[in-house]
């Protein structure tokens, strides 16, 4: 058995990031899957697990290349990824009538996956969603965990209905910026990672740091030329039409120019077409967003580069208050499986990935583990499930990792 089983169903396991894309050709889950499934058989025969929660970027809508036919259908979109990935599906719900309870959260990657799709695939599967686009759980003998994907505090992969509003001329702008180069990624992954060269403006001037406003714009644009569209270098034009867009209230075909800032006539910084005056939307996408307690945009957007951003929110949205309810908070989101005692019995824990690559730590296939009525430290551990069916308890290595 994965671990010796306690009297009590009283095991919530955390997943997330498992990423089953449409397509094996590009997904980033495929040599894990049927480990996956194994996890989950092995999760039923221990017998004392009460809840599986999926912590969001469950099925995946953004990695896919440039080449991959544009759609117009989301729904059909995720259907056929349910269809490449059915071992999955069949796997959960046999977990499910098991007796194990199975909730969903919306991640980042899978935002525009609705909850008819899902229920066509699993009835009994329990959907935590708020919104559009995210969700959190709130579980535990006393209500003391609380499950969500995070990415609600990220500035580039929180769900957008603002920024491209007016561009679009309807409400239904989901899309942050990060599926842009989510995609782009893809692309240059595909072509074997080429070096293109890009010529990105280079105009732009730092400005006056007590204009708060033009400050987050100039973060905004050293972000995206220098880190976020400038790590992938797909054989593609700067202002080659690549991104052709019918899904999420876009229409219409756009370029790496259309979303990258410059210096505007006005003297401002802004991106052209896509995202404009960006950081300005922020405030008014966090209340969207159901945010609890607002971070800036200048902190918000740092943060994508910054290890313990999300470690900093679990304290913020609900650790820190010393009063509150929450003793547990899990999340995913960065494929970085974490482990942090807040003291007074407060933790948090990130549950990490299952794509068979992780380049963003060393480790995948890990998972979290938390022990509703316990308390303290007790209470969480973090594993890697091997490929020899066995767990590795990884706590203490990614304390504060």
């Amino acid at each position: 058995m994965l671990w010796e089983p306690h009297k009590a169903a009283d095991r919530i396991v955390v997943v997330s990031d498992l990423h089953f894309g449409i397509d094996d050709r590009f997904a980033q889950n495929v040599d894990n899957r049927a480990l996956f499934v194994e996890f989950l058989e092995r999760l039923v025969e221990v017998g004392d697990v009460r809840e599986l929660v999926i912590a969001g970027d469950f099925l995946d809508e953004w990695i896919v290349p440039l080449s991959y036919p544009a759609y117009n259908d989301s729904d059909a979109f995720y259907r056929q990824c349910i269809v490449n990935n059915q071992v999955v599906f069949d796997a959960l719900n046999a977990t499910i009538a098991a007796g194990v309870k199975v909730v969903y959260i919306p991640g980042n990657h899978d935002m525009l996956l609705t909850a008819p799709v899902l229920a066509e695939a699993m009835p009994q599967l329990v959907q935590a969603r708020e919104g559009d686009g995210m969700g959190r759980y709130v579980t535990g003998d006393r209500g003391e965990i609380v499950i969500e994907h995070c990415h609600r505090y990220d500035a580039y992969s929180a769900p957008d209905m603002v920024s491209n509003r007016d561009l679009a001329g309807n409400g239904d702008t989901l899309l942050p910026p990060g599926y842009f180069y989510a995609r782009l990624g893809t692309e240059w992954v595909a072509e074997g990672q080429p070096s293109n060269v890009v010529d990105y403006p280079k105009d732009v001037t730092a400005p006056d740091p007590a204009d708060i406003d033009q400050s987050g714009a100039y973060l905004h644009y050293m972000l995206m030329t220098s880190v976020l569209l400038s790590e992938y270098t797909p054989n593609v034009g700067f202002d080659e039409k690549i991104f052709e867009m019918h899904i999420a209230g876009l229409e219409g075909t756009y370029s790496e120019y259309d979303l990258c800032p410059r210096m505007m006539d006005d003297g401002t910084i802004s991106a052209p077409t896509l995202y404009r005056n960006f950081q300005r939307s922020w405030d008014e996408r966090q209340t969207a967003n159901l945010v609890n307690v607002k971070t800036s945009f200048i902190e918000a957007a740092k943060g994508i580069s910054q290890a313990g951003y999300s470690r900093v929110q679990a304290g913020r949205q609900y650790l820190d208050d010393a009063n509150g309810s929450i003793e547990v908070v899990v999340f995913g989101h960065t494929h970085k499986p974490d482990f942090h005692d807040f003291g007074g019995g407060r933790l948090y824990v990130n549950s990490g990935t299952w794509i068979d690559e992780n380049l963003d730590a060393d480790v995948t296939r890990t998972f979290a583990v938390v022990t509703t009525g316990a308390a303290g430290a007790d209470a969480v551990a973090l594993y890697t499930y091997e490929e020899d069916g066995q767990i590795t308890d990884i706590t203490q290595d990614r304390t504060d990792a």
